[in-house]
């Protein structure tokens, strides 16, 4: 299978390419009910106010340069601080739900789609415009071509809207909900320097050592950023990964080892079909559930409030996940396969042969292996999901956007994977760490248990019926 060439991401940990998708997404509720979607920058037909700008800010994300290889952190923040304030700003409107800052009611009357145009917009603009230099990917070119999508998207988006008392009193409230939520995360510990460059080279055998190219460990600070849902980051950590001598961390060695590979300086076992996997999870989680989430949401016929209330709580969880991602991998600081295997002459268990010429499929991201960050976003967004449309069976097709030239989301015709249910789809986006070299297999499985503890959380704790 063809494959893309190599680049080392600073994160790594998700990617995502927002091109124009001309292949269809089916998704299907129980019930029998089926509608035939198209994902894309723009929300699937049928779609509302609320999915319209949940595709608006991934597309600002991407021409900020955030996504879709190198920074799923500020990311995801951005996009959860701007779901909680257009559901605010809509429950101000109509309160259906438990708001989640801003506890006001609007003018009689206010527009719906104005007020959610306008949280969304004066969340995004200053939250683009904060993002950090430090970060090399990062230019003000790239901050202003996100801020520019985003004026360009609420110039139109107001357009379309007739000027009337209720265009300027949804406006009002948007703007107050966006304020209210800005203001309580503006304190939260979201600041640099993000890359360590203090980065470890001599560490005993099972402690982390800096990945092959990369001369720092990234985002460490980030366990300290307030969470959006949990108690605190240390809030259902999974217990420690195995010790070097257990039988069960030799199956884990050797799995990584015989799959991951790039099969060109390591051979590799990996079928047609799982090098396939690799490449379909390779992108930003919270781009991939977000698509997956507006297309199940147009089938279910969600109303904008529904909507706000179903992306509030997944970008939340998503958000979450990262925090507790950080704070964990540097609890444990757990080296990654590709330093484990390469040194594995020096581990102490003589059933783990060493090679230093092993080679992941992609470049490792600089950082910690244990718990996988992306099976945690899997976990913590299949539950939220299931949570929310309290059924895991919920049937959907996906494109991949890391795909080989000609089967990739952008082409016309792109290869689509199936999914019956949400958790499926999860254990698959966590197993694809395994195939691309990134992670053990403990270090998936437990990511994806204590992403769904994240989800569960949130979708059960927060954003809650009006009774």
């Amino acid at each position: 299978m063809r494959t893309q060439p190599a680049v080392l991401p600073v994160i790594g940990l998700a990617a995502a390419v927002f091109t124009q998708l001309p292949a269809a997404v089916f998704t299907q509720l129980p019930g029998g009910m089926a509608l035939e979607t198209r994902a894309a920058f723009a929300a699937p037909a049928g779609g509302d106010a609320v999915t319209v700008w949940n595709a608006n800010a991934g597309v600002a994300a991407t021409k900020a340069c955030i996504a879709p290889l190198d920074d799923p952190f500020h990311e995801s923040r951005i996009y959860a601080t701007m779901h909680v304030a257009i559901h605010d700003a809509l429950n101000a409107i109509d309160r259906r739900f438990r708001p989640y800052t801003f506890d006001k009611r609007a003018e009689p009357g206010a527009s719906p789609d104005a007020a959610v145009a306008a949280a969304a917009r004066d969340v995004l603009v200053p939250l683009l415009s904060q993002l950090p230099r430090e970060l090399p990917f990062i230019t003000q070119s790239c901050i202003d071509a996100g801020v520019a999508s985003v004026e360009a998207a609420y110039t139109a988006a107001l357009a379309a809207l007739p000027d009337a008392p209720a265009k300027a009193q949804g406006i009002a409230v948007g703007q107050a909900a966006a304020a209210a939520n800005l203001a309580r995360r503006a304190a939260d510990g979201a600041v640099g320097p993000f890359l360590n460059t203090s980065c470890p080279q001599d560490t005993p055998p099972g402690k982390y050592q800096c990945t092959p190219g990369a001369k720092f460990i990234a985002f460490e600070v980030w366990e300290k950023v307030a969470p959006f849902v949990l108690q605190d980051s240390a809030q259902f950590r999974p217990g420690p990964p195995y010790a070097l001598t257990e039988k069960a961390y030799t199956a884990d060695f050797n799995e990584v080892k015989s799959l991951g590979g790039d099969g060109v300086t390591t051979p590799s076992v990996r079928t047609a079909d799982q090098t396939e996997i690799a490449f379909f999870w390779w992108e930003s989680s919270p781009l991939k559930w977000s698509r997956i989430a507006r297309a199940v949401s147009v089938n279910a016929g969600l109303d904008l409030w529904q909507n706000a209330r179903l992306f509030g709580l997944l970008d939340m969880a998503l958000a979450d996940g990262y925090i507790a991602m950080s704070a964990t991998k540097n609890h444990y600081s757990y080296w990654r396969p590709v330093t484990a295997i390469r040194t594995g002459e020096t581990d102490g268990n003589p059933d783990t042969a060493g090679d230093p010429a092993w080679t992941p499929l992609r470049p490792t991201p600089a950082n910690q292996d244990y718990a996988s960050g992306h099976a945690i976003e899997g976990g913590a967004a299949a539950e939220v999901l299931r949570q929310f449309f309290g059924n895991d069976r919920v049937s959907f097709q996906d494109c991949g956007v890391k795909l080989p030239a000609g089967s990739a989301c952008s082409d016309p015709s792109p290869v689509l994977r199936s999914y019956t249910s949400f958790s499926q789809a999860a254990v698959e986006n966590a197993y694809s760490r395994i195939l691309i070299g990134f992670h053990f297999r403990k270090s998936i499985e437990e990511g994806t248990e204590y992403g769904r503890k994240i989800g569960e959380r949130a979708a059960t704790s927060y954003l809650q019926p009006v009774l």
